[in-house]
């Protein structure tokens, strides 16, 4: 949702500054909770933790596409505190900011279409309130509570470092 309104302040970027800028702060500690979540599962399947060697490796297609994932995610987000930091005109970060988007974009399209169809499966009963508790997944709770923490460390961040966007107005 988050990744969706900070897509939405695009189009209309000049008069939606503000909220891009907000949002783009907001969305760092839920996005290197992801990174960091998915980077312990590639590091357990690779060093031969049993549980994950049992599950097996992803499809081929993610394993392929994960570098530049990662790689486009850390540019897109590098490019944009660093552009907040130096502040105006930052012609070659903007560039830079804009050239990382349209990889992001390109990348992410593919990745949440290879994962579109088990996505429901495996989110869903970790919102479950109804029904046997054994139906929901197992961490259920510390996801939830780990996410909340993200988004509430975004907004704090958010908060922060919104002064530090006074030059772009």
């Amino acid at each position: 949702m988050l990744l969706a309104a900070e897509g939405a302040t695009i189009p209309f970027i000049g008069q939606l500054l503000g909220p891009h800028i907000f949002i783009g702060m907001l969305l760092i500690p839920p996005v290197l909770l992801k990174l960091g979540s998915t980077g312990y599962r590639f590091v357990r399947y690779y060093s031969g933790s049993p549980a994950y060697v049992r599950k097996g490796p992803p499809n081929i297609a993610p394993r392929v596409l994960a570098p530049g994932v990662v790689f486009t995610t850390l540019a897109l987000f590098g490019t944009g505190v660093a552009l907040l930091v130096a502040g105006p005109p930052g012609d070659t970060l903007k560039f830079a900011h804009k050239l990382s988007f349209i990889a992001w974009v390109a990348l992410m399209t593919l990745h949440v279409l290879g994962h579109l169809l088990e996505v429901p499966a495996l989110a869903l009963p970790d919102w479950r309130r109804n029904g046997p508790p054994e139906a929901r997944l197992a961490g259920a709770g510390a996801r939830t509570m780990t996410l909340g923490l993200a988004i509430l460390a975004g907004a704090l961040l958010a908060l922060l470092t919104y002064s530090a966007a006074g030059p772009w107005f």
